[in-house]
C-alpha cells in the first residue's frame, strides 16, 4: 500500500467530497499512474483567501483509492484561473475513510514530517504538484494528529 498527499483547493475539495473522485491534469500522469486500489490518500487543501478570511493549509480527509486511473474529461472540477480550461481528465474513484470534523492545520506538522526535508521552504515540497507519495510514518503521524 502506498500513501499519497493530494493537493487541492477549496472549490475542488467540495467536488471531491460530493463525487468521490480525484482528478489531475495530464502533466501529472506519471504520479497518478502509480496509484493502485487500496492506496490511502490524504486530502490537503491549500491556504487561500475566501472573502476576507485566509483559510490555512490543512488536511481535511482520508480516502482510499477505489479504482485504477481512468480518463474522463467531463467538467466537474473548477479550473484555477492560471490553468485555463483544465478538466483534470486523469481520475480515480475514491472511497471515503474519514472526513475530519475539524480540519488538521498543516503547519504545526511540518517539523515532524519526514518527506519535508527543508523545513524553512516547506511549500516547495508541494508546489507545482497535484499529489505526492509520502512515507507510511508521515501518514500515521497525520492520522494520529487528527485523532487528538
Amino acid at each position: 500500500m502506498v500513501y499519497w498527499l493530494c493537493i487541492t483547493n477549496e472549490d475542488n475539495w467540495k467536488v471531491l467530497k460530493q463525487k468521490n473522485v480525484w482528478g489531475v491534469p495530464e502533466r501529472h500522469k506519471n504520479a497518478i499512474a502509480k496509484v493502485k486500489p487500496g492506496d490511502k490518500l490524504l486530502i490537503y487543501v491549500k491556504q487561500e483567501k475566501v472573502g476576507d478570511e485566509t483559510k490555512p493549509s490543512r488536511i481535511v480527509a482520508i480516502y482510499e483509492a477505489a479504482s485504477e486511473v481512468f480518463r474522463d474529461s467531463s467538467r466537474i472540477f473548477k479550473s484555477p484561473k492560471r490553468m485555463g480550461n483544465e478538466t483534470f481528465p486523469l481520475r480515480i474513484k475514491l472511497k471515503p475513510i474519514k472526513i475530519f470534523d475539524k480540519p488538521l492545520d498543516f503547519k504545526p506538522l511540518i517539523p515532524k514530517l519526514k518527506f519535508i526535508t527543508n523545513k524553512q521552504k516547506w511549500s516547495g515540497h508541494l508546489m507545482g504538484k497535484a499529489m505526492r507519495e509520502i512515507p507510511e510514518e508521515d501518514y500515521k503521524l497525520i492520522v494520529d494528529s487528527a485523532r487528538e
